[in-house]
This record gives C-alpha cells, structure tokens and sequence, in this order.
C-alpha cells in the first residue's frame, strides 16, 4: 500500500498522549508503507503540548507542528490542517489516544477502493458514561434525519477524507462535527461509515462537557440553512415574507370589509384600532416586509462577494482534467 497521507491531530492540553500516539503512528504507517506527513495542531495548550511537539519535529521531519497564539477550537484547528495538508487522503484523530491508529489502513482502502469521499469513525462500542453516550445518540439521531446522511456517529473525530474534500469545504465556529454535511452540500456525496476501537482514555481529563450537545443543535440548524440557502437567500426570507405580507393583507381587507358591511347595514361599528385583528394584521405587513428587505440585502451581498471557487469542477474531458 503506497498512498501519500495526511494525519491532522487537533491538540489541546495532551502533553502525556503525544509521544505514545506518534510513536503508534509511526509503527502502523511503517509497517504497511505509507509515506505519511503528520500535522499537530496546538489549539493553545497552556500544558507543555507546544514543547512536546517541537521535540518530536526535530526528532522526525514527518512530524509538522503549527501553533495558535490562543484556544480557538477545534474547527480552526481543522481547518488549518487542511489548508496545509498535503496528502492524496487526509485522517483526522484526537489527540487523546481514544482514536486507535490501527484503523488508518482500512480508512484508506475504504476511500482508494470504494471510491469513497468521506469515511466516518462510528465508535459503536464507547467507554464514556451515560451522561454522554444518551445525548450523543440523540444528537446523531436528529442529525441523521435533518441531514439525509446515514451515519451513527457524527461527532467521532476519526474520519478520512480525499484531498479535494478538505481543499473546497470551508470549516468554522464549531461545526467540525457536521464536516459530512458541509460535504454533502458542495457535492462530496459519497459517504461511508467504518466502525471503529474507541478506547478509555489514558491521560489527562476530557475537554467537552455537556454544553457542547445544547450548541450542538443550535448548529445544526445554522449549518442547514447556511448550506441550503446560501446562494438564494430570497428563496427562505421571501417565501416567509409572502406569507406574512398576504397574511396581513386579507386581514387587513376583512377588517375594513367587516366596517363598511357593518356601516352598510346600520349595525353597531368598532373602531378599527379597537380590533385585536388589526394589530395582528399590522405586524404581519411589517414583518413580511423586513422579511423580504432582509432576503433583498441577502442577495445583493451575494452577488458583491461572490467568488468563483464557490463552483466546483469535478470532472474535465479535456487533458487538463487529468492533470
């Protein structure tokens, strides 16, 4: 087996794993022959992670170190590996050595023999305590059926990508567990799922409390709409603003109507002002109206920051498509 690979390790305090994960790496990489380039990312550790990373560095030139000033997580952390990574296939794994490096060969067959975009860890077996694994298997299940994609497990960090994947998806915030879904939507579609080892943690404490399952689907629904509505936005914001708008206007047509039919007969007549229904129906005309301002601004930034890169080529007839 002869694949260029990248490994991008986020680190965050992991000064105790690090040696003994490297040194795993190295055995598993070695031993089936795979020219590897491993890109630790210190996510601000204020432990000494940085000067464990450079000893290795100089120790092996496999080893490629990058250093934040400060803690911006893991997504950056990410998202800076692939913007740096220069392998055909590109794995990412903890640094807490929960991720076992004995899985990389069969993540690289998976993606070189099933022509696969993404293959994702599902650590079926976990050796967390209930207080994670329930939510987390809520969490995945809502994702699951929000997103259309058949994984079990989006938040394992061990998953492995081709090249093209991780050079036109863009990763912020704390979306690195919707990493298959930012995918999908720029057309990386062909998703697979590998169960994988998922070991007690060794060293150190974990980083992530329950607060991260609250945000999580506070995301979630950021990333959905971002994904679906970003080169249309006046298709969300104008459909609800019609709504609205018409909404307002037949209530504002049957009030009056209602005054004029009152007046017509010689029947007792409210004033308008004293009718709950005009107040409704004055909201809805103004929020269907900032609804569709909103999509209007929406689409002419769009159109000022448009970039070409936003339109990816999968594919040429000519020799440049080989290249």
């Amino acid at each position: 087996m002869n694949k260029d690979l990248s490994i991008i390790v986020p680190v965050y305090n992991e000064e105790e794993s690090i040696p003994e994960l490297l040194e795993w790496i190295f055995r598993v990489v070695d031993s089936h022959g795979i020219s590897t380039e491993i890109l630790m990312i210190d996510d601000g550790s204020t432990d000494s992670s940085w000067s464990v990373i450079e000893q290795k560095s100089k120790k092996d030139g496999r080893v490629v170190g990058l250093k934040f000033n400060r803690n911006h997580g893991k997504s950056a952390a990410l998202q800076t590996g692939f913007d740096v990574a220069e392998g055909e296939i590109v794995i990412t794994m903890d640094a807490d050595m929960q991720d076992s490096p004995d899985e990389i060969p069969e993540l690289i067959h998976m993606i070189d023999e099933l022509n696969l975009h993404i293959v994702s860890g599902w650590k079926k077996k976990r050796h967390d305590p209930i207080s994670k694994t329930v939510p987390s298997k809520l969490f995945n299940y809502v994702t699951s059926k929000v997103s259309g994609i058949k994984l079990h497990d989006f938040n394992c960090g061990l998953k492995a990508y081709r090249k093209d994947v991780v050079k036109n998806i863009q990763v912020y915030g704390e979306m690195h567990r919707y990493i298959p879904l930012i995918a999908k939507w720029n057309g990386f579609n062909r998703i697979g799922e590998k169960v994988v080892e998922h070991r007690a943690r060794k060293y150190g404490t974990t980083k992530y409390g329950m607060k991260r399952f609250i945000t999580g689907f506070l995301d979630l629904l950021s990333v959905t709409f971002v994904s679906r509505f970003k080169k249309n936005p006046m298709h969300f914001f104008g459909v609800f603003g019609s709504l609205s708008f018409i909404g307002g206007f037949l209530i504002t047509i049957w009030v009056i109507g209602e005054k004029l039919y009152r007046q017509y007969q010689k029947m007792e007549v409210r004033d308008v002002v004293d009718q709950p229904l005009f107040f409704l129906a004055l909201v809805a005309l103004v929020v269907g109206m900032q609804l569709f301002l909103a999509g209007f601004l929406a689409e002419m930034m769009i159109q000022v920051n448009q970039k070409k890169g936003d339109y990816l080529i999968s594919e040429r007839t000519d020799d440049q498509g080989n290249a």
